[in-house]
């Protein structure tokens, strides 16, 4: 039966109590309570969730002064992170918190003003207060505390920003009690957020989460400190603890938990679909967004508007050094097991990062500056390459994949790729002696001969990152070119080219990697010429390839006696690094969250002309290519993201290729003419032209069949005036559109969900944005 909302002494029993934790709350208020009285008596959990706020907004004004009040804020807000899911899994309960309560304006202040706020804002307001509360959530400055009610007022929040950093040089003494303190309340905030989990995804960007919206604009005086404080905290952490070996083992670390919250806040406020910039057009496919050099009012999310002014060299510095700092802990795990803390949200770090080059172009730009950008991209080819086997790991291959794809599309990232490698990190990879760019070659060769069948739309993201880089390489190693024969060889079979419609873009990529290569950086690439040679036929039989049906039909029998989409055999694979474990699938039963589906290369990309001076113009889109926008990311399935690139539009395609009775997409020979005749062999059958009988002549003259004198005859020789004319170089560079928004959504949600099990705070509620699905 409904309780009076003025029984106080029914409803303080909730939040009385002293020795609680979250863990407790979670346990003494299970699930089925929740619902049956939503159901049932929908009144009291109405009363219970405004006398809650009404709580923490007193514990706000006051400045929670004694220990009493600060333990009924703290339960008050775990309760509140405890109901908010079941309310927001119920439409009819949705807005609740958007409605305003009568009388909730009493207890000073502007009565009528405040009169008017929905009990979301009290919420949120309040919380931000007490994120900045002295001796509760921050040091005090004052040795005497002043119990007057203007004092939290009075304070200027950007004085108390919580660690060192970004726009504030004073690192505060560390206090656990702190840390957990803004730990529950970051919790809770998020929790408050996490509405967006349970509306459908949609293509539609404008439906922003009204939560954050108010979060990070105007009305939230602590904007600028929170934000800060945030970056900072996520940024200064060192796991490693004073770089005492198992340190961790002997001290509770209380700072992880509150860097955790803090990135998983952070991201979560910084989700913007920067396609759609500050007015967006008609179709919403603007290509200004609002981090142009000629400062537009910039969006409304103060959040992503600071994100996007940062602009001090030492900041940047500080920002790079600590995100790769973070990345790379993984990695350094390995020299002394368990010597150092493993920190676990990378997914997040690598969200961050990506939002941070995406919505601060000047951000990009430094990272690209020096070669520090390999201590991001090192770290990122190890998460790539560890989860190429793990099918619940899709969501980390995709965004490790966009953030090589963004720094490709920049030529500094091809340039500072020819830097040595020399660390050696142990990922099952061959041993090999070279550059990044061979480590970066050999492991998508990696990903792409035995990853997981899920990642094939991610075949011609991988390759056109590697076509972006090749016109800079200056000089590869022999096991980098021999992987890169091995891919042509694979993709350029006859089966694969036939068996499904877009599977040839992935041979044009690879031959426009060996003109580059060829036509830009010859000299010191007498590894990859010598393997061309040695594998001639491959791109002979590529120029001969047969139209005729009779053949078709043929190259697809021969589909059904190899299912294995890439053989293994003949690529030879040496010892992997030493210390290095293979690459593990899933454990059976591990829970995943359901992926939208990423758009094809054509849509993520648009390409670039790089001119003589090294300045890029974006090429106008091909009228085949307009296809018309607006359609929702959701209608490309799993297996077919990619659309036509070298090839016609889809009208063009279903008129050279007959579909047959069953629906299924069959091969013709217009089809294969079409774009057989447009396979770019010239430049390397004029090389294998001249170059061929030269080597044939050396070994029949000199008897030779060592490799080295070959090498030697060919590094010194040159093909000037012997090849055609250089093609421009194209460069396909990333841009923001809002399929890929709404993918880093449902990614985000996903792994916050899932990283949250203790206390489970979403777990077997009603969750809309993705499926949870066991592998």
């Amino acid at each position: 039966q409904p309780v009076e909302a003025t029984d106080d002494a029914f409803w303080d029993q909730f939040w009385a109590d002293t020795a609680t934790s979250v863990q407790d709350v979670f346990a003494l208020v299970p699930a089925a309570e929740i619902r049956a009285v939503r159901e049932e008596s929908p009144s009291n959990l109405a009363t219970l969730c405004y006398k809650a706020v009404e709580k923490l907004v007193q514990g706000a004004e006051s400045g929670c002064h004694t220990e009493k009040e600060r333990q009924i804020v703290l339960n008050c807000c775990r309760l509140l992170t405890r109901i908010l899911p079941y309310i927001f899994e119920d439409p009819d309960w949705r807005g609740f918190f958007w409605s305003t309560v009568p009388g909730a304006g009493q207890g000073g202040g502007d009565e009528d003003d405040e009169n008017a706020r929905p009990l979301a804002e009290s919420l949120l307001l309040a919380v931000t207060d007490l994120l900045f509360c002295p001796d509760f959530t921050v040091q005090s400055h004052r040795r005497s505390t002043v119990d007057t009610a203007e004092d939290i007022h009075s304070i200027d929040s950007c004085e108390y920003i919580w660690e060192a950093g970004v726009g504030f040089a004073h690192s505060p003494q560390p206090n656990y009690i702190h840390d957990l303190n803004r730990t529950e309340l970051l919790k809770l905030l998020l929790t408050c957020f996490s509405e967006a989990m349970y509306l459908p995804p949609s293509s539609d960007s404008s439906n922003t989460n009204p939560w954050v919206q108010f979060f990070c604009s105007t009305e939230n005086r602590h904007a600028l400190p929170l934000f800060t404080s945030l970056l900072n905290v996520v940024c200064a952490y060192d796991p490693v603890g004073y770089g005492i070996p198992y340190n961790h083992l002997l001290f509770s670390d209380y700072r992880e938990p509150l860097v955790e919250e803090a990135a998983q806040v952070l991201i979560v406020t910084l989700d913007y679909d920067s396609s759609i910039s500050s007015s967006p057009t008609v179709d919403g496919t603007t290509t200004g967004t609002a981090m142009d050099d000629v400062d537009p009012p910039g969006p409304d999310n103060l959040f992503v508007n600071y994100l996007s002014r940062i602009h001090r060299e030492e900041d940047f510095q500080f920002i790079l050094k600590g995100v790769a700092r973070l990345l790379s802990n993984p990695l350094v795990q390995t020299y002394l097991p368990n010597s150092a803390k493993k920190i676990q949200f990378h997914q997040e770090l690598l969200v961050l990062f990506w939002k941070l080059c995406d919505f601060n172009k000047k951000f990009l730009f430094f990272v690209l500056k020096s070669s520090d950008v390999l201590d991001i991209l090192v770290p990122v080819l190890y998460f790539l390459n560890d989860a190429r086997a793990d099918q619940s790991r899709v969501g980390l291959m995709h965004i490790g994949v966009f953030i090589l794809l963004l720094l490709s599309g920049e030529r500094n990232f091809g340039v500072r790729l020819n830097k040595p490698y020399s660390v050696r990190v142990p990922m099952d990879i061959p041993v090999f002696t070279g550059t990044h760019a061979d480590l970066l070659i050999i492991v998508f060769h990696k990903i792409i001969t035995s990853g997981h069948q899920r990642l094939q739309p991610l075949f011609d993201c991988l390759l056109t990152i590697v076509v972006n880089v090749s016109p800079y390489l200056k000089s590869l190693s022999m096991v980098a070119a021999n992987k890169l024969l091995h891919l042509l060889e694979a993709f350029s079979t006859t089966w694969f080219l036939f068996s499904a419609v877009q599977n040839h873009h992935l041979v044009f990529f690879l031959l426009e990697v060996f003109n580059n290569i060829i036509q830009y950086q010859f000299d010191g690439n007498s590894n990859l010429v010598y393997a061309v040679i040695r594998k001639r036929n491959v791109f002979h039989q590529l120029a001969n390839l047969p139209t005729d049906s009779q053949s078709i039909q043929k190259g697809l029998q021969r589909k059904k006696k190899t299912p294995e989409p890439i053989s293994r055999t003949n690529s030879q694979d040496g010892v992997s690094m030493e210390g290095s474990r293979p690459a593990a699938p899933a454990e059976p039963g591990t829970l995943k969250t359901s992926l939208v589906a990423t758009p094809g290369i054509d849509k993520l990309t648009e390409k670039s002309q790089v001119s003589e001076d090294g300045t890029m113009r974006s090429l106008e889109p091909e009228a085949s290519q307009l296809s018309p926008e607006g359609n929702p990311p959701a209608a490309l399935s799993d297996g077919e993201p990619w659309s036509g690139e070298a090839s016609h539009s889809r009208r063009d395609r279903r008129r050279l290729s007959s579909a047959s009775s069953s629906g299924q997409w069959t091969p013709t020979p217009d089809w294969v003419m079409s774009w057989k005749s447009k396979l770019p062999l010239q430049t390397i059958m004029r090389l294998l032209q001249v170059l061929v009988p030269q080597v044939e002549k050396i070994c029949i003259d000199k008897g030779l069949t060592d490799e080295s004198e070959i090498l030697k005859f060919l590094q010194h020789g040159t093909l000037v005036g012997l090849l055609p004319v250089p093609h421009p170089i194209l460069i396909r560079k990333y841009q923001a559109n809002s399929g890929t928004a709404m993918w880093f959504r449902t990614y985000m949600w996903g792994v916050i969900y899932l990283r949250n099990v203790d206390p489970p705070i979403w777990y077997d509620t009603d969750v809309k944005l993705f499926e949870i699905q066991r592998v």
